[in-house]
């Protein structure tokens, strides 16, 4: 754990401190080497590949007609899954659902026809959603991605996930996704992107995983389209003196035990008092926590204590710098400061907006961007899941008064093509 004290410094001066490595590497890497291979495998070998990854990487022995989860065990699975869990994903999905459909509102504004431009908003045709299932089945993961997709409109849905549990399986039922596949990891990437007998391929990938995922999205780029690189979960808490020192660590251990051991939390602070007793709070209640071993690793390598001198000012300055995946604000005027930030995958406002609301239930998605790409990228949403087709529909009349223009353009590029295919409308 590292304490930093900032008093005239920059931001830009803790970069190499406080930002993650590049993943950009002269060389290529031995993880993606693996991935290389594992997506040629797949895409040579389809289901074949597919179960012998099953067996070396799951231990799961199965037949290539095993890849699909029957119907009747998603129906199985709904009724077996304890009834309060299911009362909690009801409840979640419909905040979901409901923060969705106001953001397709203003879209379908967007989506204006009239005149001689306009545009069309349509949805993605078919889309694979990644659920984790490594460490921990993310069964929260399901809600936040198949809703969205969902409301977009979009037509076919494709659910891989390596060992899709009672939890998994009613989650997928209750949100309406029927399509499961039990793969994982970049063998499931690979399925998705090049399509085998039974896995047929989508336009787009969707979800968070480990970075053998995450490097098999990034490979598969252009042959589909991905959401985003996401890593480690991270979690920043902007705070002064009117915070309680046990809440502010309790919600930088909610992210510090994600399990890869290396997540990085942030405490942004004007008190150096707080910063002492955050300390303290962290290390008394990680010992209590079943994950203690991975979080005693966040705690060592990915915590920083930031003490900004310079007031709370300053620490909007540093977060905004860090651009952290979420950002929690528990300051005196928190809904002053929540309107500064500028980067940030999420935002929660007060001491009783915790971090894990996001998680589970508020509405927002919480595929969120990691690694400082707060900075230009936004969490997953109905956007991610959609096209905008462009129309152009000229009149003669339209087209004669663009003529010039299009005229000088072209001749200015050279391609004469493009004005004479203009000319030959009003050639007699």
């Amino acid at each position: 754990m590292k304490i930093i004290t900032v008093s005239e410094a920059f931001p830009e001066d803790l970069a190499a401190l406080l930002m993650p490595p590049s993943s950009a590497a002269a060389e290529e890497s031995p993880l993606t080497s693996r991935v290389r291979e594992i997506l040629k495998n797949v895409a040579e070998r389809g289901d074949e590949a597919l179960t012998g990854y099953a067996k070396e990487f799951d231990g799961l022995e199965l037949a290539a007609s095993d890849l699909r989860v029957p119907e009747d065990e998603i129906r199985a699975a709904a009724r077996e899954a304890p009834p309060e869990l299911v009362e909690a994903l009801t409840l979640a999905s419909e905040n979901i659902r409901n923060y969705c459909e106001r953001e397709m509102e203003v879209l379908r504004g967007l989506g204006q026809e009239e005149g001689a431009a306009g545009g069309r908003i349509v949805p993605i045709r078919r889309v694979g959603i990644y659920i984790p299932g490594g460490t921990a089945p993310l069964v929260s993961t399901v809600p936040m991605t198949v809703v969205p997709a969902r409301v977009a409109g979009v037509a076919s849905i494709a659910v891989v996930t390596p060992k899709p549990d009672v939890s998994i399986l009613a989650a997928a039922r209750l949100c309406g996704a029927k399509e499961i596949y039990r793969t994982g990891g970049a063998q499931a990437i690979a399925a998705l992107a090049f399509g085998t007998d039974t896995i047929e391929p989508v336009d787009k990938i969707i979800g968070p995983g480990n970075e053998y995922v995450t490097e098999a999205k990034r490979l598969v780029y252009g042959t589909v389209d991905i959401d985003m690189l996401a890593g480690p979960s991270e979690i920043a808490v902007i705070a002064d003196d009117t915070a309680l020192p046990g809440w502010v660590a309790a919600d930088m251990l909610s992210q510090a035990e994600h399990g890869s051991g290396r997540e990085r939390v942030f405490l942004i602070t004007d008190s150096e008092k707080l910063a002492k007793m955050v300390e303290d709070e962290l290390y008394k209640q990680a010992a209590g926590l079943e994950k203690s071993e991975s979080i005693s690793r966040v705690l060592d390598l990915g915590t920083y204590l930031i003490v900004c001198e310079k007031g709370i000012a300053q620490c909007v300055e540093m977060a905004n710098f860090i651009a952290p995946e979420h950002l929690e604000i528990m300051t005196e005027d928190a809904e002053d400061v929540s309107g500064r930030i500028v980067n940030a995958g999420a935002v929660f406002v007060g001491p009783f907006s915790p971090e894990a609301v996001g998680d589970y239930v508020a509405g927002p998605s919480h595929v969120l961007p990691t690694g400082g790409t707060a900075r230009f990228k936004s969490g997953l949403s109905v956007l991610d899941f959609i096209k905008r087709v462009s129309l152009i529909s000229y009149t003669r009349e339209d087209l004669a008064r663009v003529r010039n223009a299009i005229r000088a353009i072209g001749n200015a590029e050279g391609l004469t093509a493009h004005v004479r295919a203009v000319e030959k409308r009003f050639e007699e």
